[in-house]
């Protein structure tokens, strides 16, 4: 494929934007080339600069559940667009969005609505710490909660020392906060918790990570966190950022039947607008003011035109019986036929899914960790990227990426991207 005014228009950027992006995995760090500038997208296809169309399986990194440009969240945008696009006013819209939502998912009477999931965690901890008056966190190497300081944190020589920053401009005060355990090894949870023994508000988590591939929990993890936490009165957050209204309608909570005590949302809630959530129960979410004394605000939180895009997309998901099931079909089959035709070529892998979420590692062993994520086969990796890209598949360019399902992916085009996946495995 030809991609020469995406690169004209990568060299530009980057004269005025830090790297040329915005986001630095746009940047096609981790597995060289240029980016490609994307220009229009409906349904399963993005199309870039060029004139180049692409099966989309990042899909906006996760809301374009039902696909790209879908009618009943653009005609829901353009039609409150025309009323007025921002008031810094309560409006009727924010509240039926926040019933439709507390009726979906499990265990929450209230949600307040932000402008991005590092927005929504980054409260969330905010709020569990006011709530137990504890200041210490637990989090997961791999699991990612956006740009906030307390989760850029990398972790120190053993499973009980304190983080340490992993960006400038973190300081040693916030890190010292912030503890580090393995995801999907509970003794290393226990561990910690035994260290900090009364000191810890919270233990937030990717229910399914998505941040270092596709990685589901093992059976049980989830139920022993939360036996965990009421064991020692700490508050339980979900980061359903990725999961929520994807996995299915109550998200990760649902699915595995484990409730949290915070849950936090984006991607799918905003219909691909700006906007994040956090929500619990009335005792805990009455902290937050105006009722409580943990502050939060945001001049666009609850902004009409993200709110009526998510609206309509909740309550197309909440109206399709058989969406979920839809979609984890089609993952299922696409898993399937990745996988003969990368055992067809003897290319080593593994594969994990989960509903509409999954991801190819290029590893021998099973993945459950990062640790066990980052000794995938990363030069494959890159090969693997720009072969798919070179046949007009589009998947995340970073081994650490899941890649997303939507609806609006026809049979055809998982034929199709098999057909290009074991047409590049025989090139590996």
């Amino acid at each position: 494929m030809l991609y020469k005014r995406s690169s004209a228009l990568f060299k530009a950027a980057e004269h005025v934007i830090p790297g040329g992006v915005n986001s630095p995995v746009r940047a096609f760090k981790a597995v060289g080339g240029t980016p490609i500038f994307a220009k229009s997208a409906k349904g399963a296809y993005v199309y870039d600069e060029d004139g180049n169309r692409y099966i989309d399986y990042i899909n906006s990194w996760g809301p374009m559940v039902l696909g790209h440009a879908f009618d009943p969240v653009v005609d829901a945008v353009i039609a409150k667009a025309k009323q007025g696009t921002s008031f810094g006013m309560p409006t009727e819209i924010e509240t039926k969005i926040a019933e439709l939502a507390v009726s979906m998912v499990p265990n929450i009477d209230k949600i307040r609505f932000v402008n991005s999931g590092t927005e929504a965690c980054m409260s969330a901890v905010r709020l569990a710490r006011g709530y137990t008056k504890k200041d210490k966190i637990i989090k997961f190497a791999g699991c990612y909660h956006g740009h906030s300081d307390a989760f850029l944190i990398q972790a120190g020589s053993g499973a009980v020392t304190f983080g340490s920053p992993n960006s400038p401009g973190v300081t040693q005060g916030t890190a010292k906060d912030t503890l580090l355990a393995r995801y999907n090894d509970i003794d290393s949870v226990n561990e910690l918790i035994e260290a900090n023994v009364g000191e810890i508000a919270c233990i937030i988590l990717e229910p399914v990570a998505g941040n270092m591939g596709c990685i589901p929990p093992k059976p049980d993890f989830l139920i022993d966190l939360r036996r965990l936490c009421d064991a020692h009165s700490i508050l339980l957050i979900f980061d359903e950022v990725m999961t929520g209204f994807r996995l299915a309608k109550g998200g990760a909570q649902e699915l595995y039947r484990v409730n949290a005590d915070i849950v936090c949302f984006g991607k799918v809630i905003g219909g691909g607008l700006p906007v994040g959530a956090f929500a619990a129960r009335a005792e805990i979410m009455n902290f937050l003011a105006p009722l409580g004394p943990v502050y939060q605000a945001g001049t666009l939180s609850g902004n009409p035109l993200a709110m009526a895009a998510g609206l309509a997309m909740l309550t197309e998901l909440n109206s399709d019986e058989n969406v979920f099931m839809r979609l984890a079909e089609k993952t299922e089959f696409l898993h399937k036929g990745c996988s003969e035709a990368l055992n067809k070529y003897d290319v080593v892998h593994t594969i994990n899914r989960v509903g509409s979420m999954i991801s190819i590692h290029f590893a021998k062993n099973e993945v459950i960790d990062f640790e066990s994520s980052a000794k995938g086969d990363n030069a494959t990796f890159k090969a693997f990227f720009h072969g798919m890209l070179n046949e007009g598949i589009y998947i995340a360019p970073s081994a650490f990426e899941t890649w997303f399902i939507s609806d609006a992916l026809s049979y055809k085009d998982l034929e199709d991207t098999i057909s290009a996946v074991e047409k590049v495995a025989a090139t590996l």
